[in-house]
């Protein structure tokens, strides 16, 4: 029997303390388990920080680890951000060689996706892109033609819709 694998996203709200990100990472790594994508940030009090943590598995694993890190110290509240009411983005830089006669062309399709372009060298131009994972998967999908130089991922950061 096949095991049903699936992705999680968990919002983490925790103590912004020294030495948290290593404590909740290193629970991960402990058990075996794998961060797909991991991004923190201070919120709206500097008190605290909230965590977005993509981790994939079967429903046991993603239990265990919803479990695991609902039992940290510094950890004032775990969420599962499900698609249905969250809103995930994630933010992508890339940069790809261009030459003058090929920037318009990646600029067109970068203006398709609302990609920003945010630098511009005779032959390279970087494009930044914020939003969910297909639209960024379909953008360097439309990209392939051309060689790209260097790509940097924020991974997923999200909040649950409403209050």
């Amino acid at each position: 029997m096949e095991s049903n694998v699936r992705k999680m996203v968990l919002s983490i709200f925790v103590d912004n303390t020294f030495g948290v990100l290593s404590r909740v990472a290193g629970l991960f790594s402990r058990r075996g388990y794998n961060i797909d994508s991991l991004t923190v940030g201070t919120t709206e009090d500097p008190k605290y920080s909230r965590m977005t943590v993509v981790a994939t598995g079967d429903e046991q694993i993603l239990t265990q680890i919803k479990k695991q890190v609902e039992k940290l110290e510094d950890v004032r509240e775990v969420k599962e951000l499900v698609p249905s009411s969250s809103v995930y983005r994630e933010l992508i830089l890339v940069k790809i060689r261009c030459k003058a006669e090929q920037r318009q062309a990646v600029i067109s399709i970068s203006e398709i996706f609302r990609a920003k372009i945010v630098d511009v060298t005779p032959d390279s131009l970087t494009a930044e892109l914020t939003g969910d994972q297909d639209k960024l998967e379909a953008f360097l999908k439309l990209l392939e033609d051309y060689k790209i130089l260097e790509i940097a991922r924020t991974g997923i950061t999200g909040l649950s819709r409403g209050r």
